[in-house]
């Protein structure tokens, strides 16, 4: 299978330049002094080649590989049969945790975002997103109506919260942390039931 064409790595680099001049403004200047203009000058390009990427200066912070609708469902698909539900799933989480390849960048981005109220109530919005297509992904996979069960919108609302949990305890931390370590022990402790851990002795 070849790798992707140099077009694409082309439109690949562009937006990794606008992303991360937007994440390093947002650092400098705070959220209010970002500008879609500054942005593409900081990057080298034109505010069109901006919106060729991505639809708001918030979508370059929130979503740095842009917005993916649908992702969830094709990993998912592409996952062993086998595979039961939680399991499948949380492969696929995996993989969508793959491009934090920038730890520093990723503490600085959720930095931005918790200091700015308007950037976690859309970061709020697009998890809900998110979950919705989860729910439905993960009702198609399991043969459950989505409309009639509560099942797949409850496994991905808690899917969803596992996530945020392990991001958030991660960024905490602050040092080398392992964020997929984090997420398969959220995932275990919801495969478990939930037991409460024991308390000191």
């Amino acid at each position: 299978m070849t790798g992707p064409g140099l077009r694409e790595r082309k439109k690949a680099d562009t937006r990794a330049a606008l992303a991360a001049a937007t994440l390093r403004l947002a650092v400098e200047r705070g959220w209010a002094g970002v500008t879609v203009e500054a942005v593409a000058a900081e990057a080298g390009v034109s505010a069109r080649t901006f919106f060729n990427h991505f639809a708001s200066k918030e979508e370059a912070l929130l979503q740095p590989a842009g917005a993916r609708p649908g992702r969830f469902a094709e990993l998912l698909a592409e996952q062993d049969a086998g595979l039961p539900l939680l399991e499948a799933a949380r492969a696929v989480l995996h993989a969508e945790m793959a491009p934090v390849e920038d730890p520093e960048g990723w503490r600085q981005r959720m930095g931005v975002m918790a200091a700015e109220p308007a950037l976690l109530a859309r970061a709020v919005a697009v998890g809900s997103a998110g979950e919705r297509e989860m729910a439905e992904a993960l009702a198609a996979r399991s043969g459950l109506d989505p409309d009639r069960e509560l099942y797949p919108a409850l496994l991905a609302a808690v899917l969803g919260a596992a996530v945020r949990v392990a991001l958030v305890r991660w960024q905490c931390a602050g040092g080398p942390a392992d964020l997929h370590a984090l997420l398969d022990e959220a995932l275990d402790l919801l495969a478990a039931g939930l037991p409460v851990p024991a308390g000191p002795a």
